[in-house]
């Protein structure tokens, strides 16, 4: 599903009004029904409700959300900024009017000059309709006193379609403290690019899309640099096997994994690695790995490294498939030197995670060696740590972009929405995932899984998403079996097949 910049959504918005001939006030109607159905199923009447409008056409939308809820018993408090008397859109005006005209019982304020702040309690709803995402600069003078009253409140806050203040694109200049904090933020048709990012999280809140309508055909060919992965799309990625495959038609991975104290690493990435259905997964560990990996992952064949505690040399005996690189591999002088001379002369795609993160960290120059199209999985300590501290995450995103460019690799870059950074820009969001997952080894399990993707023939991109996608999935799958603290990485890979399983199976099948 595309995920588009303010611009666009704007762009789409004003298409739609003039092919499909639908005036302003009706997109405003539908998603005030929508918004107002949210809000009542949540909260009855009995409940205080104070809106806050603004003069544009975020307070229009307040104001017929307010209009809808009248008429259902609702006796809200409607305080409408309209500072200095001419501030009001023609949208504002008309919704502000026929909420007058409605016949409903409001307590209603229009602030034209000084707004006396009224009692917030912690059993009062806050509807904030003050700016959506139109606005351009921060917040200033008055709005941001008001903001800053609601942040310290203890009501709860309801925002439509983006926390007033906040912008719904990348803001590496945003200040928290001058944006509402919501616990639930309805968005019109589309989520913005600013929801997925961890900075924002505490001030979007939950969010809901409202649908309002818009042309399906115009936001088809509206293009897009940032999407949400669906379940659909990688069910699409999926191959269904003929009955008469073997293992040599699905890939050999070679894991290069593991070091002395680091065998569980080499165990969970081989497991990962596995269940992807890989024909063949071999391990390149040190000889101190053998017989933990002999007998933990007896499915997977062991190339023992010269060295009895560390990986010294990385010299693949076979053309395998697909090799990732990484796991418990630790930082030894003699794995530094190993993963330098295997990336100087191996030309095709490779995994790059943990450990081999911080070789590249420790030799910034071995990025220019990375074959392209490589598939590094950095968590935010490891991206940080190979291309220097990030401010903010809308920074450390826009940096992804940038360094995916500059070295033609795929960053996927690991966190409650993982996004995967292409080298020509387009940023994907994974949705599936859980808290339960924040356990040592997960990583570990994905990088088996995207390496044991990529044997099979899979594209790194598709790899890299499809990877992404089931591996939240299955974490999912094991928090329904153990519960959020329960899950371990072992849980994890052992849900694999199944999360692959319910992807290929339609929905619709009993």
């Amino acid at each position: 599903m595309k995920i588009f910049t303010t611009e666009d959504v704007r762009a789409i918005d004003r298409r739609t009004m003039e092919v499909d001939g639908i005036p302003s006030r009706e997109l405003i109607k539908r998603a005030a029904r929508g918004m107002a159905d949210e809000i009542m199923a949540r909260w009855r009447p009995t409940r205080p409700f104070v809106f806050f409008a603004g003069p544009g056409n975020n307070g229009a939308d307040a104001l017929a959300i307010a209009t809808i809820m009248m008429g259902q018993g609702y006796r809200p408090t409607v305080y409408l900024l309209n500072i200095g008397g001419q501030m009001l859109s023609l949208d504002c005006r008309t919704f502000r009017d026929e909420m007058l005209s409605s016949g409903g019982q409001v307590n209603f304020i229009e602030i034209k000059d000084q707004l006396k702040l009224p009692e917030l309690t912690a059993d009062t709803i806050v509807i904030d309709g003050l700016f959506g995402t139109g606005l351009r600069e921060g917040l200033q003078g008055g709005f941001q006193v008001l903001v800053r009253y609601i942040n310290e409140s203890s009501a709860t806050v309801v925002s439509i379609d983006i926390p007033s203040g906040m912008t719904g694109d990348l803001n590496p200049d945003a200040i928290n403290r001058n944006i509402v904090h919501a616990d639930l933020t309805l968005t019109v048709e589309f989520p913005r690019i600013s929801f997925f990012l961890r900075d924002n999280a505490d001030l979007v809140g939950e969010w809901r899309v409202v649908k309002i309508g818009l042309n399906k055909d115009i936001i088809k060919s509206t293009p897009s640099s940032f999407h949400i992965v669906e379940e659909a799309e990688v069910r699409h990625l999926l191959k269904p096997r003929s009955p008469f495959v073997s293992k040599a038609d699905l890939g050999s991975a070679l894991l290069v994994t593991g070091s002395y104290g680091m065998a569980g690493a080499a165990v969970l990435s081989a497991r990962g690695a596995l269940r992807s259905g890989v024909g063949k997964v071999t391990a390149h560990s040190p000889l101190c790995c053998y017989e933990i990996m002999q007998s933990a992952v007896p499915e997977a064949m062991f190339d023992p490294d010269e060295h009895k505690l560390v990986v010294s040399g990385i010299n693949p005996r076979h053309d395998y498939s697909a090799i990732g690189l990484g796991p418990g591999l630790g930082t030894n002088e003699m794995t530094f030197s190993a993963l330098d001379t295997f990336l100087k002369v191996h030309k095709r795609p490779v995994v790059i995670d943990a450990d081999a993160l911080n070789c590249l960290a420790a030799r910034p120059y071995l990025l220019q060696d990375l074959p392209v199209l490589s598939v590094l999985t950095p968590h935010v300590g490891e991206f940080d740590r190979i291309f220097g501290d990030q401010p903010s995450d809308s920074v450390r995103l826009m940096k992804a972009m940038e360094v995916a460019h500059t070295y033609q690799v795929l960053i996927l870059l690991k966190g409650h929405y993982t996004a995967l950074v292409r080298p020509d820009s387009k940023v994907y969001f994974n949705p599936t995932g859980t808290p339960a997952m924040a356990k040592g080894g997960s990583g570990d399990v994905l990088t088996g899984l995207i390496t044991g993707l990529m044997a099979q023939g899979f594209k790194p991109e598709v790899s890299a998403l499809m990877g992404a996608y089931i591996h939240g999935l299955a974490g999912e799958m094991a928090e329904e079996e153990h519960g959020v603290y329960g899950v371990t990485a072992g849980d994890i890979a052992a849900n694999i097949g199944k999360a692959i399983q319910s992807i290929m199976k339609p929905k619709n099948e009993i």
